[in-house]
């Protein structure tokens, strides 16, 4: 079977719509129904029911989309091994959002190639929502991010969990209650958290969504936001920071994803790695 009509499958089942399957794979929407069609035939039963509303799977598509998935993660892990140089025994390909490479997953790099030279690794930055996609298809091994969904055959591990804390370029603030307070999304958690420990505040005057940004902004221009410890520890050493330490904290887990009955060493060790690095993070 055409590597491609899993991968098509999958994308379908993802997207729930020809029409954006086809935009992900960068195909024509004919191209997309056309392999639907070829797998059905091959299979000898529809995959999917169409309507004006969309698409939905049928019974035997929820029957093919393990082995479908199964499929696409062999022949991606296949075709990357085969590829490697004789002096490398493997490859991981690990993902993490953006703002997790900083201080934490590019750590976790340097300690992989002086434990294990031997392995190849290729990284990728991305949201939680594609980072699943990528795993669930086995485009990555390890996944790590802050809001992972639920996925039959993966395994979801809390790796860290983070502590945002209020912090300001002024020695004294009344942030978040000041015009130069900068609110920072962390996510729907963080969100309902903030509003609940500050019930009166007004809608701040800048909303940013990017954690690293909204930094970047406080420290050239001042002000005050939330931030990971994580981030923000350099600075407040250097006296660039301030924490505000009667302003309540906001706790952030941190969670790594990686495919379910692996009994590989090496990525049990490199595993292993990441909740060292994650460790040492969190007692710094």
């Amino acid at each position: 079977m055409d590597i491609d009509l899993a991968r098509t499958f999958l994308t379908i089942l993802d997207t729930g719509n020809f029409g954006r399957a086809a935009e992900r794979l960068n195909v024509t929407q004919s191209t997309v129904s056309t392999r639907i069609k070829t797998l059905e035939e091959l299979l000898g039963r529809p995959m999917f029911i169409r309507s004006k509303a969309g698409v939905q799977v049928t019974q035997a598509g929820q029957q093919f989309k393990r082995s479908a998935e199964t499929m696409v993660r062999a022949w991606y892990q296949a075709k990357q091994e085969v590829g490697l140089p004789d002096n490398f025994q493997t490859m991981i390909t690990i993902g993490g959002q953006f703002t997790l490479w900083d201080r934490l997953l590019l750590k976790w790099l340097p300690w992989m190639r002086t434990s294990m030279p031997d392995v190849a690794i290729h990284a990728e930055v991305g949201l939680s929502d594609g980072l699943m996609r990528q795993l669930a298809e086995g485009l990555l091994d390890i996944g790590v991010m802050y809001t992972p969904s639920h996925r039959i055959g993966l395994v979801t591990e809390e790796l860290m969990e983070e502590q945002l804390v209020l912090v300001s370029t002024e020695t004294t603030t009344n942030a978040p209650f000041t015009p130069d307070y900068v609110f920072v999304n962390w996510g729907p958690e963080f969100a309902i958290s903030h509003s609940n420990a500050f019930p009166t505040l007004n809608t701040p005057p800048l909303y940013v969504s990017h954690g690293p940004l909204g930094l970047q902004y406080i420290l050239e221009n001042g002000g005050a936001g939330y931030f990971p410890m994580r981030l923000v520890r350099q600075h407040l050493s250097e006296g660039r920071l301030h924490i505000k330490e009667d302003a309540p904290r906001f706790r952030r887990p941190v969670y790594m994803v990686y495919a379910a009955g692996s009994t590989d060493a090496r990525f049990k060790t490199a595993l292993q790695g990441l909740r060292y690095v994650a460790s040492q993070e969190s007692e710094e």
